[in-house]
């Protein structure tokens, strides 16, 4: 589609509203962006910042979904609800300021369990993307999305702690780089130019089931030393995914010693079971784990927000497929964990 095309698709009220976004990454990508439609699983703190991002990129539609009502946590975490009475459904309760960040923007909620909805429900959109879920529903999802060519991401947010996976299938995108010519033989310094090369590249992303079920067992020096330079983040996410995952629910504060306990059982189980020393996961990990905390929130969501934007956009290389952020050591990493 040329650009005169592609300008049809931008209404006068948008070009002006979008004015800064299209000088910025081009008018090709704003309307990638405006053909789009976003389902956003979980609306806790971290589901807020993302929700916030893509709206305000310019977005078609987005559908916020969430079956668990505002809770005391939310209202310090969650800037969409944090006047919100306790008890009202999350996703509702945050549609509407989440509208009044962009009209042109269509915002809907769903109050439905994801994990009850049938597979044609989430063929719909054009981007998943999945937060407060145990780990079988967001392989179940990935699956489904890398089925149907659908852009996947996931992550979630535990006190310090926080996490994104992006899962593009295979994914094209344009690259800029900026080449400076040098000047002809003869001709002074001030004939140095620059110019801009756009190429289109490709990158294989892998699926999340395939990175959770990486076997770490091998005794051998380039495992150790893979192991080394994993992000400890890494192993201590998936201890309160088990713990989601088995419990239904996240640890919470008014439970203190008795989810403490199981998060310190579960952290033995993981160890055993993956084949990993001790030390990737600190004895005192659970110590900051509780919660959600609004500036690791922030940064985590500003990621998986940008994530998002790239691989609509189709502009920029995306993160391939980590990124884990440790607000203890004040530390972001991208990894991939299959070689």
């Amino acid at each position: 589609m040329d650009s005169q095309s592609s300008m049809d698709l931008i209404t006068e009220d948008e070009a002006e509203l979008y004015d800064r976004q299209i000088r910025l990454w081009g008018l090709d990508a704003q309307r990638r962006l405006r053909a789009a439609s976003v389902l956003l699983i979980g609306l806790k703190g971290l589901g807020a910042e993302v929700a916030k991002n893509i709206i305000l990129s310019g977005i078609k539609a987005i559908t916020l979904m969430d079956h668990n009502p505002v809770d005391e946590e939310d209202q310090m975490s969650q800037f969409f609800v944090s006047t919100v009475a306790p008890g009202q459904n999350r996703a509702e309760a945050s549609a509407s300021n989440a509208q009044l960040l962009n009209p042109m923007v269509t915002v809907t909620t769903d109050t439905n369990n994801p994990a009850g909805k049938d597979d044609n429900f989430f063929k719909e959109f054009d981007v998943i993307c999945a937060t407060c879920c145990p780990p079988s529903l967001l392989c179940r999802l990935d699956k489904l999305c890398f089925e149907n060519n659908i852009k996947f991401f996931a992550g979630d947010v535990y006190g310090y702690y926080g996490f994104t996976f992006s899962d593009l299938g295979t994914h094209e995108y344009l690259h800029e780089e900026v080449k400076v010519l040098k000047p002809k033989e003869g001709e002074g310094q001030s004939k140095t130019t620059e110019k801009t090369i756009t190429s289109k590249e490709k990158i294989v992303f892998t699926r999340l089931e395939d990175e959770l079920q990486f076997d770490w067992t091998a005794d051998t020096p380039a495992m150790q030393k893979k192991i080394r330079q994993t992000p400890s983040t890494f192993f201590i996410t998936r201890v309160y995914q088990e713990f989601l995952e088995v419990h239904g629910r996240r640890p919470c504060i008014s439970s203190l010693e008795a989810d403490t306990k199981e998060l310190q059982n579960i952290r033995l189980q993981l160890l055993n079971k993956l084949g990993v020393p001790a030390k990737v996961i600190p004895e005192d990990f659970y110590k900051y784990g509780f919660g959600e905390l609004s500036p690791v929130c922030a940064i985590v969501g500003g990621i998986l927000g940008q994530e998002i934007i790239k691989a609509v956009s189709q502009k920029d290389a995306p993160l391939n497929n980590f990124f884990f952020y440790n607000g203890v050591t004040d530390d972001g990493l991208v990894d991939k964990i299959t070689l």
